[in-house]
């Protein structure tokens, strides 16, 4: 009989590339393509922005790892986020106060909305107090789900302004930012 090691954040700090520790293991997670990191980059620069003007907090980029102590969750690796804590030269202790979520192709179907939902709930119960689902591929381009209302997400399209109070008052975003434009030459 085999008995199985429980991974943890140290054995974390070992894996190349971007991971989250969850129920035990080291979940990798695939680089992603250009116009979802593309996204990602144009949400992380706004919240650079956003934390300059503030003197509140500081934008995360991708591929950072925050620490929490869920049951089943050691860590997060979200797109984007801004977070409230302290830095170190390790992995952010405790979530962010925004996270971003964005989708790449294996992010559609049944399965994939029951695995975001759950990583939602995790960040909840976590501590983070917004959460964006960010789908370039669908009209509804942000849903923006808040802690104190989980199953009810603000939805904006292009042309819109999105939002991620009360996490970071006062902040918004053209959705249409999110777009790579070509440039004409």
């Amino acid at each position: 009989m085999s008995t199985k090691v429980e991974a943890t954040i140290e054995d974390l700090y070992k894996i190349e590339g971007k991971a989250e520790l969850v129920n035990g293991e080291i979940v990798l997670m695939s680089p992603t393509g250009g116009l979802p990191h593309y996204a990602a980059r144009q949400i992380t620069i706004s919240l650079v922005s956003y934390e300059r003007t503030t003197g509140k907090g500081v934008a995360i980029g991708d591929n950072t790892a925050f620490v929490v102590t869920l049951p089943h969750r050691k860590s997060f690796s979200p797109d984007a986020a801004f977070y409230s804590g302290k830095l170190t030269m390790k992995f952010s202790e405790g979530a962010p106060v925004f996270a971003v979520e964005v989708r790449s192709d294996g992010d559609y179907g049944p399965r994939a909305e029951r695995r975001m939902a759950a990583k939602r709930a995790d960040y909840f119960a976590a501590g983070t107090l917004v959460v964006w689902d960010v789908d370039i591929v669908s009209d509804d381009v942000v849903k923006v789900y808040r802690a104190s209302e989980p199953e009810l997400p603000t939805v904006y399209k292009r042309g819109q302004l999105a939002e991620a109070e009360p996490a970071l008052p006062g902040w918004t975003m053209p959705v249409d930012d999110l777009f790579f434009q070509e440039n004409e030459e």
